[in-house]
């Protein structure tokens, strides 16, 4: 009887077990009925817009810089159109989707990868193709103190040489564009490749975009041009799209919405004009989903080129000049090959007096030994703002104007030019006991005494004594010098639209015999630049006019070719007026026709002399001591050698002066300058290539209106 009833009970407890599991059950689909209908009633609006949020991102596309061309309209630096296949990426691409579209669009370009590759990259493809297997290489390793950077390396680590060598070219093409498309950033389109892109390789793409994610053919550009490296150190340079934006820069570059990868200006004009080249970028606004895919893009803002320069350059004339300073060179040293062992460069500056517009700048360089392939002359036009030499007697203007203007000499004041003794140290003028001078006489045959007296006299010492025990000059004496020279740009920045220039070694506290050397050229050192500037404020009348590069800005063109309206005018510019008087700037005019056209004057066996006399020049020579330092055979230091810097300034015609020009020729043979003047030579040809420049033009009927679109020529 026990056992049946014990079975009874087994057979009424499982239905209630079984209660007891649906009733769960129930509460639980209950609950679930419940959130949803909460989700859906409460929040079912706000989990829809969650389902179909997008985000907006906005984008700038590049445009083609602007173009360069010189005063007559002919084009410097053009624009050369290229094939292009670029890459757009979508935010939050992982690097083993940039590697399958690698693979992909492997299939359809060459790329080449000879230096290319280094060790990490061949080694992060391996990473990407053995990701499994790289993370148990280092799962023994305690990695729960390093990042996941940390973690990353030590795997790359483990990687063996032996396991990256093996890559055969197709591989290595593949890890050369995938690191190509890793330097893309989201949503800004990253040029893959856009040099010697096949119409093949161009047409092949283009017809598989649907299955390259990302990818895109269009249009770039590199800068071209036509005169090849004349004027190169002046029109600059610019970063590839490899290089991008300078990394020392990146934070002032990005706040004027640059990209990383952008091209821009970092020498020259190229940076100098940098705002008006770059042109305005075309802006597209994406719209992407949740997952990072674009759904839609537009354009809200239309991109626009740089825009042009026009130059003050006379690109014909700067070839000529070239030339000249080319072939003056190489006979000054083929004269006087042993005294001229040192001498190795030559510079020169060709402006307008009138308006600061700078025509022409050459500086070249003499290589003795030319490899093979290698070039006889290098530009080296740089050292027109970049290095300064002492000058010599060619600021002896200058230094009679400052007399005159501090009341030190009166106009006509004479003295007889001896050689002058102080301190046992003896001073005399390049050519010894000249005579009875005047200030426009002490010019003409640049008398050193005369500047020494005159410097003493700035001093407040008015005897006429030649044998001193000693000197002593008031307080103040040398300022006044500085102070007057630059007035006339010696000294100063020049205005000069380009990046850099220098101005010159001034000196601090000069002792008395430093500051007679002042007067002569002899302490302070110059810019042919500067040189120009001052020669320049001469010429004109008085005034110190900025040098300038450009003249012009222009609108791109609404045509092909051509040059747009004008967006900037540079007018001259008048830095500041002489405080002199008028009459003592003619007196010094009078003292540098003098120089070049009479029979005493310094200069007059080449200016008085055809074919240069009929251009009717005026100027003034210069001779400095100079001081080369050679590196010792050894390489244990240095020895010095004493030369001489050969300068010239001067200007055409002098009555009425179109055309002003500088030149300095460092470490000429102190024996070579009686058989042959260098800058003598490249500043009378120089004249001489402007007149028949002008002349020839006169006689085609060129004349120039770059204003008007369509009137440039490439050469």
């Amino acid at each position: 009887m026990g056992k049946k009833k014990n079975g009874l009970n087994k057979k009424s407890h499982l239905p209630f077990r079984l209660n007891v599991v649906f009733f769960v059950v129930f509460l639980l689909f209950a609950g679930i009925i419940l959130q949803l209908g909460v989700v859906q009633i409460l929040n079912g609006e706000e989990a829809q817009d969650e389902i179909d949020r997008t985000e907006n991102t906005t984008t700038n596309i590049p445009v083609p810089r602007g173009e360069m061309y010189d005063r007559f309209g002919r084009v410097i630096v053009d624009n050369q159109p290229l094939y292009s296949i670029t890459y757009t990426p979508p935010k939050g691409v992982q690097p083993e989707d940039r590697l399958e579209l690698a693979e992909k669009l492997a299939k359809y370009i060459d790329m080449d990868f000879e230096n290319k590759l280094s060790e990490r990259d061949l080694k992060e493809y391996y990473f990407l193709k053995h990701r499994d297997e790289m993370r148990e290489r280092i799962a023994d390793k305690d990695t729960s103190d390093l990042d996941n950077g940390e973690v990353y390396q030590l795997q790359l680590d483990s990687i063996k040489k032996e396991e990256i060598e093996g890559y055969d070219d197709a591989i290595k093409e593949v890890i050369v564009i995938k690191k190509e498309l890793d330097k893309a950033y989201a949503l800004s389109p990253h040029t893959v490749k856009n040099a010697d892109i096949t119409e093949k390789e161009y047409s092949a793409v283009a017809e598989h975009l649907a299955n390259l994610p990302g990818i895109n053919v269009t249009a770039d550009w590199k800068r071209e041009y036509p005169f090849q490296n004349t004027f190169r150190n002046y029109i600059g340079s610019i970063t590839s799209t490899e290089q991008g934006v300078p990394r020392d820069d990146l934070d002032y570059y990005m706040s004027l919405d640059y990209s990383r990868n952008d091209r821009v200006g970092i020498s020259g004009l190229e940076q100098e004009y940098e705002e008006v080249l770059r042109g305005t970028k075309e802006k597209v606004q994406y719209e992407t989903d949740k997952n990072n895919n674009v759904v839609d893009s537009k354009v809200i803002r239309e991109g626009e080129r740089g825009k042009d320069l026009v130059l003050s350059i006379d690109m014909e004339l700067q070839k000529k000049v070239d030339q000249i300073v080319q072939e003056e060179l190489a006979n000054a040293i083929a004269k006087a090959p042993r005294e001229n062992r040192y001498l190795e460069n030559s510079v020169a500056v060709v402006s307008n007096p009138n308006t600061g517009e700078v025509l022409a700048i050459s500086g070249q360089t003499y290589n003795r030994d030319p490899e093979e392939g290698e070039d006889r002359f290098s530009d080296t036009s740089h050292q027109a703002v970049y290095n300064a030499y002492t000058p010599g007697s060619t600021v002896k203007g200058a230094t009679i104007l400052t007399g005159l203007h501090e009341g030190a000499i009166d106009p006509g004041f004479g003295l007889n030019d001896k050689p002058v003794s102080i301190a046992g140290d003896v001073k005399r003028s390049y050519t010894p006991n000249i005579g009875w001078i005047n200030d426009v006489s002490a010019l003409q045959q640049s008398s050193n005494v005369y500047m020494f007296f005159l410097a003493m006299r700035m001093g407040g010492v008015y005897d006429m004594q030649y044998d001193r025990p000693s000197l002593r000059l008031e307080d103040g004496t040398f300022e006044k010098f500085l102070y007057n020279f630059n007035q006339f740009g010696l000294g100063v920045e020049t205005g000069l639209d380009f990046p850099y220039e220098e101005t010159g070694f001034k000196g601090d506290n000069p002792l008395p015999g430093n500051i007679l050397d002042f007067s002569i050229g002899q302490y302070s050192t110059y810019t042919a630049m500067q040189l120009n500037q001052y020669v320049s404020t001469i010429a004109n009348g008085g005034d110190r006019i900025k040098l300038q590069l450009v003249k012009e800005i222009h609108d791109p063109s609404s045509k092909t070719e051509g040059l747009g309206p004008i967006y900037k005018d540079y007018s001259p510019k008048v830095l500041n007026q002489i405080e002199m008087d008028p009459d003592y700037i003619d007196r010094v005019q009078e003292g540098f026709r003098q120089v070049f056209q009479t029979s005493q004057g310094t200069a007059s066996s080449v200016f008085s002399k055809e074919p240069y006399a009929q251009y009717r020049m005026a100027g003034k020579t210069g001779t400095a001591e100079s001081r080369k330092y050679i590196p010792r055979e050894t390489g244990d230091g240095y020895y010095g050698v004493d030369t001489l810097n050969k300068t010239l300034i001067g200007y055409a015609p002098y009555d009425d002066p179109e055309i002003a020009f500088s030149v300095m020729t460092p470490y000429v043979g102190i024996g070579a300058t009686q058989t042959y003047s260098v800058s003598n030579n490249i500043g009378a040809r120089i004249g001489q290539a402007y007149f028949e420049l002008k002349e020839k033009r006169s006689r085609e009927g060129v004349e120039m209106d770059i204003t008007k679109e369509g009137t440039n020529t490439k050469e």
